[in-house]
């Protein structure tokens, strides 16, 4: 017999993968200890569990699954096969469907990017003025540090491999997102007093603007053009902007509010690192499985994590490593968590700074 451990770890489903296709009667284990509720399964248990991993790794409805492992093993496989031809056709359907769907965003992106002109030939306008503003070193530095953690590093995705520059009135805004994760700070600029501008700084030219910032005094930033440079006294950063326009972040902010809770860092951090995790279907960028810390609030409003046999739905899973990196760039020994639904980001805010925040993408647990 084969342990529910074991038998996770040579499927390739998790323990509450096989736990819930227990409840769901998809794969129910060959014998369970009446004492202490363990699952035992049998050696041949260990090939449908590979059967089950596939199947949902092709999203096979659960339905379908159930079906397919009741005939996998019998002399008559033409059920089997009719399911996997009909599930085949569905994908390439969707498929289909996606391409027309990208094809028609493509057209409307076209049309956006190239407009139709008049017949008469437009005179070209004189080059914007170069932006210069005047910005505390102590505080872009902190700005910096707090947003750098949650730059993209997917080759795919060039202009998420940078911190948005994003300069508006007295304030200039940095934000960084690979997509999974969010950072915003915000901090004081003095000089500029045009229309808004926006860069997207690539990150080595970002690691290089923060090796200057180890003084008390100011810095100068200027952008002028596709360029973008940083002067700390006789030292200098600069280099080319990155050319594609950074999504709207300010968008990807505007959440329903959730529950608020202060968390002491120091302890948190530790329960997060010796608590329970889980592991997810989400694969990081070098094709590992991420863990999952499932967060909870509990009777007396901290929040706990949850263990392995809780369930409910006020349970949120994200990523552990990413959770652990959000409470280090908050750079405050107390931190806000705003946990709404499930299915809504978990916010990390300063207490001290509405203007400064990290949002963590949910994962959504397999059971």
């Amino acid at each position: 017999m084969r342990s529910i451990g074991e038998t996770a770890r040579d499927s390739g489903l998790s323990v509450s993968a096989l736990r819930f296709y227990d409840r769901a009667g998809v794969l129910v284990p060959a014998r369970v200890d009446p004492v202490s509720g363990y699952r035992w399964y049998a050696p041949e248990q260990l090939e449908e569990a590979r059967l089950l991993a596939r199947l949902r790794r092709a999203g096979m409805p659960l339905a379908d699954i159930r079906l397919v492992l009741a005939g996998w093993s019998g002399a008559d496989t033409d059920l089997v096969r009719q399911l996997l031809q009909a599930h085949l056709r569905r994908l390439e359907q969707g498929l289909s469907d996606a391409r027309g769907e990208f094809s028609a965003l493509r057209t409307l992106l076209d049309r956006r990017e190239n407009p139709m002109t008049s017949s008469r030939t437009a005179v070209p306008g004189p080059a914007p003025a170069a932006v210069r503003l005047t910005v505390p070193a102590p505080e872009l530095a902190a700005a910096l540090d707090s947003v750098r953690f949650a730059a993209g590093t997917d080759p795919e995705l060039p202009v998420l491999g940078g911190v948005l520059f994003d300069v508006e009135g007295d304030a200039l805004r940095l934000v960084a997102t690979d997509r999974y994760r969010m950072a915003v700070a915000r901090t004081a600029a003095t000089g500029h007093v045009g229309p808004r501008v926006q860069v997207a700084v690539p990150l080595p030219l970002v690691d290089a603007m923060r090796a200057l910032l180890d003084g008390d005094g100011p810095v100068r930033l200027t952008v002028d053009g596709d360029r973008v440079a940083l002067e700390a006294g006789d030292r200098r950063a600069a280099g080319r902007c990155l050319g594609q326009d950074f999504p709207d972040y300010r968008r990807l902010v505007r959440l329903p509010a959730g529950r608020r809770v202060l968390v002491e860092v120091p302890v948190f951090r530790e329960a997060v690192l010796a608590g329970p995790v889980r592991a997810g279907e989400v694969r990081t960028e070098d094709g590992v499985p991420c863990d999952l810390s499932v967060l909870k609030v509990a009777d007396g409003g901290s929040p706990v994590l949850a263990e392995e046999g809780d369930d409910g739905q006020d349970l949120v899973a994200v990523n552990r490593a990413f959770l652990l990196d959000a409470l280090a760039a908050g750079g405050r020994d107390r931190l806000v968590l705003e946990i709404g639904a499930p299915t809504a980001p978990l916010a990390i805010r300063r207490p001290d700074d509405e203007d400064a925040f990290s949002l963590l993408m949910p994962v959504r647990l397999e059971d």
